[in-house]
């Protein structure tokens, strides 16, 4: 039944696409099309939602379309059930959000039509139970949110976003489709049913983890395939981004974890280490990305590659326990990347919401150009202010909670056998840890400068909050980060089912602890408690307050302010996101960036004022991507004389490729 609703939903949003198509021009386009997608998200969420709560694994429903002889096999079972409630809900907060947001969009047509479709390919992807119908419904996602990628195609920035992600999408799919194919074998089983039966030699389910570690990766943003993300998601409109961000990346974890866990046999060291390594670095990297970064939104962008590795950490550890037949630590640490999944997705599409709300208001993405917006926007600077809190991993919120779990997992690896793994992970532990810090200096510096301060432009100056939609969905989620944070242990046995079905157990029942608290181990050696956090923090700032109002000086002095060595109260005395950063840069910017900077100083006597240029370049750029463009340009070049061959060239190429083929066809059996 929940599949025959899920089709039912997905089949309801192709239809609001249809239908936008025809009406985008009208005036009210945008909220109707945004009011249905929500009703269709919030009826998806509902049944997903009821079916995780329920934990029936129900059997898969077989669509005459698709391959012949396959067709298309639709499932949902707890963990497409999980990734279910996560795509929908992002889709109906980000369709609450747009019914305000999206009335200032100058092409609506442009987006109208892609958003109920990107929506629906997600859930596609989510319920699809063979090979082709999820490779299908990964494109049909690809190229819907590629089309909003470039709905301003007049910026040359956004359309090279666009191409860049049109090309790592496509290498991506390909990637896949070898993955499907090796777990297919021969016999073209695409069915998951079928390839779970199969037998693969380790080679061959080495190689197709490695292709689907790539494929997915590249749509996750894992470092070193993450270069689109940063361009690519600041590119789209706001609530756009934040489904990019915070839902789409999901997705292509989804992806990973039904490959890894569901589809494979029992993982190897390896490919534990493998994962471990990249999620660690990806953390790091993507941490430091983004402290580097001046524009609110490419800042964010380059947080959700931190927060990718995040999950990342926790797959990987999960992996490694379970090759090591430690049943109870792959499920804490599967349970954390899950969990880390969910409030990523709430925290990052509210910041994405701040970001737009910044954008509406003063038509400007550069922090150094915003300041003292917390007195024009003060709603949208509290929500900012808790999903900036929420994202630095700072308790009571919800993203202290996953990662907290994620360092639990850390610590209960000194069971181990393989030394390899006892070098790697106290590794990827520091890593961590250093992400953790570095983000909360990243989020310092993303609210402060943009929120706090004088206001460093006209701009600014003219800024005003934003619409009641808008607003609404913001202090949604808001409520939702804090509210993951203080009762976790909900979530946590909602998730138990997925994790009992990939790892074979689950976390201890959570809800049946004294005063909520969860504990992932034992009481003995650690437990939280969100809520007494909670309460100690409202008492002691209640009483502090208190105290300082009833025993203060009612006597009024009067000097002048702390101007941080400048007398001038210009805006430009400020500290700027760079000089915040510059300490960072500094340390990191000769072994992870390779940064520039330029110095433009003016002779004695000169008038014009002295310039300082700072540019950071991404290494990947110059060692991986560049020397690889080049090579392809070149072989472009060499290989465009084809074009020109006679009939009897092309028959003879064709004839020669086709023996080639039929010959590796005869060795490969």
């Amino acid at each position: 039944m929940s599949a025959i609703i899920a089709l039912g939903c997905i089949a309801a949003l192709i239809a609001v696409a249809a239908v936008a198509t025809g009406i985008g021009r009208w005036p009210g386009a945008s909220r109707l099309v945004y009011g249905a997608v929500l009703a269709v998200a919030v009826t998806a969420f509902a049944n997903s939602l009821l079916h995780l709560i329920g934990a029936a694994d129900a059997p898969a429903l077989v669509l005459p379309i698709g391959l012949p002889g396959l067709g298309a096999h639709v499932r949902v079972d707890a963990l497409a059930a999980f990734f279910l409630c996560v795509v929908n809900f992002g889709a109906a907060i980000a369709s609450l959000y747009a019914i305000g947001y999206g009335q200032h969009e100058p092409f609506p047509l442009r987006i109208l039509p892609f958003f109920p479709a990107f929506v629906a390919a997600m859930n596609l992807v989510v319920v699809a139970d063979d090979a082709f119908t999820l490779l299908l419904a990964w494109e049909f996602m690809s190229l819907a949110s590629w089309a909003m990628v470039v709905a301003h195609h007049e910026e040359p920035a956004n359309m090279r976003a666009g191409y860049i992600y049109l090309v790592m999408a496509s290498f991506g799919t390909l990637t896949l489709l070898l993955a499907f194919g090796l777990l297919a074998g021969g016999d073209g089983a695409y069915s998951f049913a079928a390839i779970r039966a199969a037998r693969h030699s380790p080679l061959i389910a080495g190689l197709a983890l490695v292709l689907a570690l790539i494929g997915t990766g590249s749509k996750a943003g894992l470092v070193p395939l993450h270069v689109w993300l940063p361009l690519a998601h600041p590119a789209a409109p706001s609530h756009v981004s934040a489904l990019l961000s915070g839902v789409m990346t999901k997705v292509a974890i989804y992806g990973f974890v039904r490959i890894a866990f569901d589809l494979m046999p029992q993982p190897s060291t390896w490919s534990s280490m493998v994962v471990l390594a990249l999620g660690g670095i990806t953390a790091a990297l993507g941490v430091l990305y983004a402290l580097m970064q001046q524009d609110l939104k490419r800042l964010l962008a380059n947080s959700t590659v931190e927060n990718v590795g995040i999950v990342f950490i926790g797959l990987g550890l999960a992996m490694a326990f379970r090759a090591n037949q430690m049943s109870a630590a792959a499920a804490l640490a599967l349970t954390a990347a899950l969990l880390h999944v969910l409030n990523h997705s709430l925290f990052k599409s509210l910041l994405f919401f701040g970001a737009g709300a910044v954008l509406t208001a003063t038509h400007e993405r550069n922090m150094d150009r915003l300041g003292g917006l917390i007195h024009r926007m003060p709603v949208s600077a509290f929500a900012f202010l808790i999903g900036c809190a929420a994202i630095s991993a700072l308790p009571p919120l919800n993203g202290f909670v996953s990662e907290w779990l994620t360092f639990q997992a850390i610590l209960v690896s000194t069971q181990v056998a393989q030394w390899g793994l006892k070098f790697l992970i106290p590794t990827v532990g520091a890593l961590l840890a250093l992400a953790a810090a570095l983000a909360a200096a990243c989020f310092v510096k993303a609210f402060g400068i943009t929120f706090l301060g004088r206001a460093r432009s006209p701009a600014a100056e003219a800024a005003r909050e934003v619409d009641g939609f808008s607003r609404t969905a913001m202090l949604v989620l808001a409520a939702l980060c804090l509210l993951a944070g203080v009762l976790p242990g909900v979530l946590i046995d909602l998730l138990a089912p997925a994790v009992q079905g990939l790892v074979g157990d689950r976390m201890p029942v959570q809800t049946s602890l004294r005063w909520l608290s969860i504990v992932p181990v034992a009481e003995s050696r650690s437990s939280y408690n969100g809520l007494v956090i909670l309460a100690f923090f409202l008492c002691a700032g209640g009483l502090t307050a208190t105290f300082i109002h009833r025993f203060a000086t009612r006597a009024t002095r009067r000097s002048a302010i702390w101007d941080c060595g400048y007398p001038s109260t210009a805006s430009t005395t400020q500290y700027s996101g760079s000089s915040f950063a510059m300490p960072i840069r500094r340390v990191f910017g000769t072994t992870v960036f390779q940064v520039r900077e330029m110095v433009d100083m003016p002779r004695p006597g000169e008038l014009r004022p002295a310039r300082f240029h700072v540019k950071v370049f991404d290494p990947f750029w110059r060692m991986v991507y560049g020397p690889v463009a080049r090579l392809a340009w070149a072989l472009a070049q060499r290989l465009n004389g084809l074009q020109f061959l006679t009939i009897r060239q092309y028959l003879s190429l064709t004839v020669t490729t086709l023996i080639l083929l039929l010959v590796a066809v005869v060795l490969w059996r």
